[in-house]
């Protein structure tokens, strides 16, 4: 049984970005995570981030070597749009080796709308809207005065401009139509062309305040990031690497129970608490393109991700 075990484990790869100066080194800031995961018996390859974006695939992929047999593996790198997410996994399915999330389990966690219905309960009320290309404002007030005259943040599908928090992520009253269409066209032009489908409103929430975030001034709360891999809890980790977080620890009996009903072999769980003592989810990200924070045990993470995972049936 134990050589079955070890066998497994030493067939895990983890698919990391290449720096963009050298394609046979790895992102600098993925190099801890590289040099961890080789103490924990991965094996791993480097991609060109940069080919992907441009649907090079092929020449992305260039690198990666083709296996006997279909090999399990995880992507640790940048965040990819579910195209050039679907892209990299058929490429590396081509070569044997088969990503821990398909593309429909990507987007599921990836993009806020479509997790939603599984964390209603115990998230921030929110809706949404898809741009197909130009904005109408109408229907973003409409959907701003579902909130009345409470407090609510802007963000699309993925990410928020929180660190420009007053000009283009928080929005003190939803029925002041001036202040919304202000934040939300501040919002959409620091995006750019990295916006994620639309625009979502979500409550505010008045959460235990930790500190002031030390370059933007934004307010930083009390929150943890979960790692979850095949319904289990790898890590949790301190979601700021700012600000005393004492012995607070979160009560994560109820969030393992919902991580049951995720569509996802390997995601996040980002947790925080309100002033009122109350535990909520802030919201779920793929566990691929999640960020460790600087106060995570690298090593630690790798370890009990290889022991989860290897458990995880292709």
């Amino acid at each position: 049984m134990y050589i079955s075990i070890e066998f497994k484990m030493n067939s895990m790869i983890v698919i990391y970005c290449d720096s963009i100066l050298d394609n046979k080194l790895v992102d600098p800031d993925y190099e801890n995570e590289l040099i961890a995961s080789k103490r924990n018996d991965f094996e791993s390859f480097l991609i060109s981030f940069e080919e992907l974006s441009d649907e090079n695939t092929e020449k992305a992929l260039k690198l990666v070597n083709p296996q006997d047999k279909t090999t399990k593996a995880i992507y640790r790198g940048w965040m990819l749009t579910p195209v050039l997410y679907k892209k990299l996994y058929d490429g590396l399915l081509s070569k044997n080796i088969k990503l821990v999330n398909s593309p429909e389990e990507y987007i599921h966690t990836h993009y806020l709308p479509n997790s939603y219905e599984k964390i209603k309960a115990v998230t921030p009320k929110s809706n949404w809207i898809k741009l197909n290309g130009s904005i109408d404002i109408i229907s973003v007030l409409k959907l701003a005065s579902e909130f009345k005259n409470n407090p609510i943040i802007v963000k699309d599908y993925v990410k928020s401009e929180k660190h420009n928090w007053e000009e283009a992520c928080y929005i003190p009253n939803a029925s002041d139509s001036e202040k919304v269409k202000n934040v939300v066209d501040k919002f959409i032009e620091l995006r750019g062309n990295s916006l994620n489908e639309g625009i979502v409103f979500r409550a505010f929430e008045q959460l235990e305040f930790l500190t002031e975030h030390s370059q933007s001034g934004m307010p930083l709360t009390k929150e943890f990031r979960v790692f979850f891999a095949n319904k289990q809890i790898v890590s949790v980790f301190n979601y700021w690497d700012e600000g005393e977080y004492g012995d607070l620890k979160p009560n994560l009996d109820e969030f393992v129970e919902i991580a049951k009903g995720i569509d996802s072999n390997f995601f996040t769980m980002d947790v925080a608490q309100k002033k009122n003592g109350e535990w909520i989810i802030m919201e779920l990200g793929d566990g691929q393109v999640a960020g460790l924070p600087d106060n995570a045990n690298i090593d630690s993470f790798y370890y009990e991700l290889k022991y989860i995972i290897s458990s995880f049936l292709l």
